[in-house]
């Protein structure tokens, strides 16, 4: 046997218990298929645990996580929980006590999936998301609660380090790619943070002479994503501003039900996470509905990440073929639930 894995699987909340397991029962054929190993440890936390011990996670939580390989999350959410408590209960303190600084949200039109873009326009694109500071900061408050003067404070953190690591292995996926890299910016209304941004990343991207940085303001780069697709490859942006233009980006390819994305330890010192973009969905939730790609497509991108190239490969070629053979789930216009289209891919795969 080769290789072995250890993974902690968190389904969350929501459809994140109906996605998740489509997506280890891809990789447990892949496992078998390729000659490796995987050891699941499931992990009940979320919304359900909040309940009943008042924290999403254990105490200790992030040090019974912290010798796994990666991390498998579906969804954190619910609907009579402030999502403030279980976002930065669960998921943030997880990219940042694991460092996990980049995240990495591909989104590409696939076969079979309508696009709402015009005539016959395409979409490749990877965002590289700075994850662990940038607009996401805990630093601020709020003051004169409930007052009419009332005001509340929030600092966006950038740091030289920050941006020029995030940008750093933007350009080493563009070197690898198209060479052409975008960088995602406001510094004509945002004074401080942003020129500095837009300087750091300048001076990270002269180490690579097969790039090519162009600096496009986020207002004029969010419409460049629906009208001209093609002419993007790489995006590097920070924490707010990735966020938004990732799941834009996921829209136009077709559903945020097919955007997965990746938390990043690029050193390898502590494990990272894999996940789905959408949310909870709690509406959809428990109904067969949700749509397992994005899910999928995260375990595919573990796989990579854990040295299985030729897996990951072969998983997204799998669905992709399902999807392009006509079966999709309802947010597809399609009719398939997350079962059946779950169990092409896995006939696909064997």
């Amino acid at each position: 046997m080769g290789a072995s894995y250890t993974i902690d699987v968190i389904p969350g909340d929501g459809i994140g218990q109906e996605v998740i397991p489509a997506a280890t029962a891809c990789v447990d054929v892949l496992a078998e298929r390729f000659g490796f190993e995987l050891q699941w440890r499931e992990r009940d936390w979320g919304s359900d645990f909040y309940r009943a011990n008042g924290r999403m996670l254990p105490v200790d939580g992030l040090e019974q996580m912290a010798d796994a390989d990666a991390i498998l999350l579906g969804a954190v959410g619910d609907v009579d929980i402030p999502d403030d408590v279980t976002l930065w209960g669960l998921l943030i303190p997880i990219r940042r006590e694991f460092d996990q600084y980049i995240n990495l949200r591909p989104s590409r039109t696939l076969p079979g999936v309508p696009s709402p873009l015009a005539g016959d326009k395409k979409l490749d694109v990877v965002v590289v998301r700075e994850n662990v500071e940038g607009e996401y900061s805990e630093i601020g408050g709020r003051f004169r609660r409930g007052q009419p003067d009332e005001l509340a404070l929030q600092e966006a953190i950038f740091t030289r380090k920050g941006v020029s690591r995030v940008t750093r292995f933007a350009a080493e996926l563009a070197t690898e790619r198209s060479g052409r890299l975008v960088s995602a910016t406001k510094s004509n209304g945002i004074i401080h943070t942003m020129p500095f941004w837009d300087e750091v990343a300048r001076e990270t991207v002269e180490e690579f002479p097969g790039v090519t940085l162009e600096k496009v303001l986020v207002d004029a780069l969010a419409a460049r994503v629906v009208l001209a697709p093609e002419s993007l490859d790489v995006i590097v942006a920070s924490n707010l501003f990735g966020d938004i233009l990732s799941d834009l980006a996921a829209a136009v390819a077709g559903s945020l039900g097919v955007a997965p994305s990746a938390n990043l330890n690029p050193e390898r010192e502590h494990p990272s996470l894999f996940e789905p973009v959408h949310g909870s969905a709690p509406d959809i939730a428990g109904k067969g509905m949700a749509n397992p790609v994005a899910a999928i497509w995260a375990g595919g991108m573990m796989l990579r990440h854990l040295g299985q190239p030729e897996a990951a490969d072969t998983l997204e070629a799998a669905f992709g073929a399902v999807l392009a053979e006509g079966t999709r789930t309802r947010d597809l216009g399609g009719t398939a639930s997350t079962t059946e289209f779950t169990e092409a891919v896995l006939a696909r795969l064997r």
